[in-house]
C-alpha cells in the first residue's frame, strides 16, 4: 500500500499535474470479474455504435434508404448532425479520405448505480491517457492486478502505428491546442514515455506544423521531420484558433497525412445518444448494431431527447420526457413538473466550449423551479451555437473507499464512483487498456475532476 508521503510526492509534487489537486487514496477502486466483462463489452458495443452511426449519417446525407427492405428515408438526421458547423468542416468529414475511419482512442463515461453502469456519454477526444498510465504506474508497484498497468503507453502507440502498416517507425506528432493547454503536461509525460521505449513521438503545438510539398513536418531537434501521424487534441469548435488547420485539411484530403480522431464533427454530439432513442430509428438500430451490442447500449443509456423549439400541429406531441402521466407539447411545460419528476439533465451536446465537462449541465432535481425553467428556455434560445440535449438523470451509488485524511491517516470515505475505461481500436476490435476512477463526495450529483475528489486506476478484485 502506498503510504501518503509517497503518493503526494508522486502524484501532487509532479508538473503531470499541474494545478490537479485531489484525495489521495491508499488502494485503486475495485472492478470485479463480472463488472470487467460488462465493461469490455459496452467498449465493444460503443466501436459499434460509432461504425452505425456513420452509416447512418451517410445514408441521410445522401437520401438512401435507412432499412434494407423498406423504403425509409431520414435526410433530418444529418440535418440535425451537421447544423452549426462550417460548410469546409462539413465536406471534409463527408470526404473519402476518412471514410469508415474512427476516433482510435474510445472513452465512455459510466457511472455506477444501484442497477449497474450507466452511460452518460461517449468521449472521442478524451483527455486523461497519460493520467491514466501515470496512475497505473504509480499503484501497480504495491497492486499487480491494476488494469492496464504498465503496459498502457504502448498499447496506445501500437494503436496509432496500426493506421500506417506500411511506416515501420513511424513518426507522431500529439497536437495539443491552446484552449486544451491545462491537458499538455500529461502528453508530455506520454509523449517522453513512447521515446523512452523507442517510439518516435513528440508533443507540439498547431502553429509548429509546417506544410513543405505534399508532406506536413515539424521541428525536431532543429531541423523538419515529415510527420506520418498526427494525433489530435482539440476540439473541432477550436478549429478557427487552430493555426494551419487548412493544411490539415488539405494533407488529410491528400492521403499525405494520417490524423486521428477523423476531423469528423458528427461523432463528437452527444445528440447521437439521442438518435440511439429515436422511434422514428428504432429500426435501423436493430437491423444494424449486433443484438448483444444493441441490448448492451440499450441498458446502459439513459433515454435522451434532443431539445428544440417548433412548431407543433394540434394532434402532435414532442418527443420528449412527459409528467403527471401525459405527454408534452412544449418544452416549457416541465417547468411545472415536481421535483420527483425533474431527475432530469439538460446539457450542451457539441460543437462548442460548453460541451466541455460539466458547464452546461443543469439537474433538474437539484435547481429551483425558476432555475429550470431558465435552463430549458436557455436550451431552446434561438441564438444558441449548439444543440442541447436532455437526458434522464441516474443516481450513482453511494459507495465508500478509503482515502487519507489530512493527518495522513487511513480513513474510510462515503462517495460516489464514474468510471472511464479507455479502450483502443484496432480495426473493428477495442482493446482495453486502463480505468480511470473518478471518487466524489456524496453530496455531489454530478461527478467530474474536483479539487476534493479522488483519481484512482482500477484493479481487478476476485
Amino acid at each position: 500500500m502506498p503510504t501518503r508521503d509517497i503518493l503526494r510526492q508522486k502524484l501532487l509534487d509532479t508538473p503531470l499535474f499541474a494545478e490537479k489537486i485531489w484525495k489521495l487514496s491508499p488502494e485503486p477502486w475495485p472492478i470485479t470479474e463480472a463488472q470487467l466483462r460488462d465493461i469490455k463489452r459496452i467498449g465493444s458495443a460503443c466501436l459499434s455504435y460509432h461504425r452505425a452511426l456513420e452509416r447512418l449519417y451517410v445514408r441521410s446525407f445522401t437520401n438512401k434508404k435507412i432499412l434494407r427492405n423498406r423504403e425509409v428515408y431520414a435526410p433530418w438526421v444529418a440535418e440535425y448532425l451537421d447544423r452549426y458547423k462550417p460548410a469546409g468542416l462539413i465536406a471534409h468529414g463527408r470526404h473519402r479520405a476518412v471514410k469508415g475511419q474512427c476516433p482510435v482512442v474510445l472513452r465512455p463515461d459510466l457511472l455506477i448505480t444501484d442497477q449497474g453502469f450507466t452511460m452518460t456519454e461517449l468521449d472521442s477526444v478524451p483527455g486523461g491517457v497519460g493520467l491514466t498510465a501515470y496512475l497505473n504506474e504509480v499503484y501497480a508497484e504495491d497492486f499487480p492486478r491494476v488494469i492496464g498497468a504498465n503496459s498502457m503507453p504502448d498499447r496506445f502507440m501500437a494503436s496509432l502505428a496500426r493506421l500506417t502498416p506500411k511506416e515501420k517507425f513511424p513518426l507522431v506528432a500529439i497536437v495539443v491546442s491552446d484552449e486544451a493547454a491545462t491537458y499538455r503536461p500529461e502528453f508530455e509525460w506520454l509523449g517522453e514515455k513512447l521515446r523512452t521505449l523507442g517510439h518516435d513521438v513528440h508533443v507540439i503545438t498547431p502553429a509548429q506544423i509546417m506544410q513543405m510539398g505534399d508532406g506536413s513536418y515539424i521541428p525536431v531537434d532543429g531541423a523538419p521531420r515529415r510527420v506520418d501521424i498526427l494525433y489530435r487534441f482539440f476540439e473541432l469548435f477550436d478549429l478557427a484558433n487552430v493555426k494551419g488547420a487548412d493544411g490539415i485539411f488539405n494533407a488529410v484530403e491528400a492521403g499525405t497525412l494520417t490524423l486521428t480522431p477523423p476531423m469528423k464533427a458528427f461523432q463528437e454530439e452527444k445528440l447521437g445518444l439521442a438518435l440511439l432513442h429515436h422511434p422514428q430509428l428504432a429500426e435501423f438500430w436493430k437491423e444494424n448494431l449486433p443484438e448483444d451490442h444493441y441490448e448492451a447500449l440499450f441498458r446502459i443509456i439513459p433515454q435522451t431527447w434532443i431539445m428544440e423549439k417548433t412548431e407543433l400541429p394540434p394532434t402532435a406531441v414532442l418527443h420528449a420526457p412527459g409528467f403527471a402521466g401525459r405527454p408534452i407539447r412544449e418544452w416549457t411545460e416541465l417547468a411545472e413538473a415536481s421535483q420527483r419528476e425533474r431527475n432530469l439533465i439538460i446539457k450542451a451536446s457539441g460543437f462548442h466550449e460548453t460541451a466541455w465537462g460539466a458547464r452546461s449541465v443543469t439537474l433538474g432535481s437539484d435547481v429551483s423551479r425558476e432555475e429550470w425553467l431558465e435552463a430549458i428556455e436557455n436550451a431552446l434560445n434561438p441564438e444558441n451555437e449548439t444543440f442541447h440535449v436532455m437526458q434522464e438523470y441516474h443516481k450513482p451509488s453511494r459507495l465508500t473507499h478509503p482515502v487519507y485524511a489530512d493527518d495522513g491517516s487511513v480513513v474510510p470515505a462515503d462517495g460516489r464512483v464514474r468510471l472511464c475505461p479507455y479502450f483502443f481500436v484496432d480495426n473493428d476490435t477495442v482493446e482495453l487498456s486502463g480505468i480511470l476512477s473518478t471518487f466524489c463526495p456524496a453530496d455531489k450529483k454530478i461527478i467530474h475532476g474536483m479539487s476534493d475528489a479522488a483519481l484512482l486506476p482500477c484493479h481487478l478484485v476476485s
